[in-house]
């Protein structure tokens, strides 16, 4: 299997297929990306490859173009003209979110059929001048039609073109320089060793396993490899599959972003957005990774995995879910090892989306009880997020009083620890700091004083705070 990525390449004639299968065995001897043997092997350029992952979705000219039926686009447009009622080409088009002569060809059946009518206008000056009315015959159409799919929005486009842009913006395709993460977490406090691995996954793409006791930064490292993840894509409004509406861009979750002044005419069908990046907790259940079909409107929410892909999927408190943890990890199975997923349409047909993100799961649960070693293995990165030691311990209190304007106090330090946590014997949690500084802020906040750093304000927070 090339892939759609290497069909792609011979297409381009950047490769040939006798190559592109050579770079293909390379890559099962010795792992990598198929980029990097390629270029390894003398058979392509960095040029090149950056050409193959470049994805700019440009208007259609034509109903073909588009990748739908005309009784598709008909049948769209006759629900959006149940909202606009009186309308111009221009409205319709942005509403439906193509270009105007495609529209237009639209209309002229609409017409033909008489299910719209102009209401304003001449005949002989442009169509841009004419405004138009759907009619009696286009209401009653237009209302059947919404009986069956309540779905008005823009044009979708079909699965096999959002599997291809999928590919082509693979997260495998980002460039993370060991400048930008040691910039992105210096903020925090961690070991120069542990900040090289997370770049080092970063930059691979492959799943990522954060577990540790609770409190100690797993949620905070997984948060700041999002904000660190760089460029965009382009993801779709709604993907058609065999008949069946599934929206896929959440302007909640997805960021959008400004295009860039010298593109051509784009396919507004597609937004452009940074990169993903879908946090799950504890709220996460099978159904979030299956599509969601409402009855009431019969269309489809896309899962969390697809609304992820080309960006991250964070998997926070791990096993703290509400379904048992075998289970979810027998859902991720296939997905983590071939890359792709399997999603179910309500009348009971299967298809195949691409699985492609950067999987970070989070937990402070014991991974040996959570996962066996099938699953555990298909986690190339497992990292040990440890407590911090003293040293790491009076850093983060620094930090989170400069974060305060409070005055750090090594006195009040030594004190909390030498008489507080060492008599009990409690290790250190990097959550501390924050939590016994903002109980020192409220309690002046409320006195109405200037807040102190001092024996007397650790030694009442660390009361308040700690269960002994």
């Amino acid at each position: 299997m090339t892939g759609l990525t290497g069909e792609r390449m011979i297409a381009s004639g950047i490769v040939s297929r006798a190559d592109l299968e050579q770079a293909l065995e390379h890559q099962r001897l010795y792992g990598g990306r198929i980029g990097q043997n390629l270029i390894s092997m003398g058979l392509v350029t960095e040029q090149d490859i950056a050409k193959v992952f470049s994805f700019q979705p440009l208007a259609p000219e034509s109903i073909e173009d588009t990748g739908l039926e005309m009784t598709y686009l008909i049948e769209l447009t006759l629900k959006h003209l149940l909202i606009l009622k009186r309308f111009s080409l221009k409205k319709l088009a942005d509403n439906i979110k193509l270009p105007l002569s495609v529209v237009n060809q639209v209309l002229d059946v609409l017409r033909r059929e008489h299910a719209i009518e102009i209401v304003k206008g001449q005949t002989s000056l442009s169509t841009m001048s004419y405004e138009y009315v759907i009619t009696g015959g286009g209401i009653k159409r237009g209302g059947d039609l919404l009986n069956l799919n309540s779905y008005i929005g823009p044009a979708p486009v079909p699965i096999e073109d959002y599997r291809m842009a999928v590919e082509i913006q693979t997260i495998k395709s980002i460039l993370v320089q060991e400048e930008d993460v040691l910039k992105g977490f210096s903020h925090l406090v961690f070991k120069d060793k542990l900040i090289r691995t997370v770049g080092t996954a970063m930059s691979s793409s492959k799943p990522m396993f954060l577990y540790g006791p609770p409190g100690n930064g797993k949620t905070t490292i997984a948060e700041t490899i999002g904000q660190l993840i760089p460029g965009s894509v382009y993801i779709p409004h709604a993907v058609l599959v065999a008949g069946d509406i599934i929206s896929v861009y959440d302007s909640v979750t997805h960021q959008s972003v400004q295009e860039s002044e010298n593109i051509g005419q784009k396919d507004e069908r597609w937004v452009r957005v940074r990169r993903p990046v879908i946090l799950a907790g504890g709220e996460l259940s099978m159904r979030s990774l299956d599509l969601n079909y409402n009855p009431t409107i019969k269309y489809y929410d896309a899962p969390l995995q697809m609304k992820a892909n080309n960006g991250m999927l964070i998997v926070d408190d791990f096993g703290r879910q509400l379904v048992d943890p075998q289970i979810l990890l027998n859902r991720w199975i296939v997905p983590l090892e071939r890359r792709i997923d399997y999603l179910t349409l309500h009348s009971g047909m299967k298809f195949e989306i691409p699985f492609d993100q950067f999987t970070v799961f989070a937990t402070n649960l014991d991974p040996k009880k959570l996962a066996d070693e099938a699953f555990l293995r298909r986690l190339r990165y497992k990292i040990s997020i440890d407590q911090p030691d003293v040293d790491d311990f009076r850093e983060i209190f620094k930090k989170v009083c400069d974060n305060n304007e409070l005055e750090f106090s090594s006195e009040a330090f030594t004190y909390l620890v030498e008489q507080c946590y060492q008599p009990q014997k409690i290790p250190f949690s990097a959550c501390h700091p924050r939590d016994i500084v903002d109980q020192i802020m409220d309690e002046a906040h409320y006195l109405g004083h200037q807040p102190v750093m001092d024996q007397a304000s650790v030694l009442r927070a660390w009361k308040n705070y700690v269960v002994i």
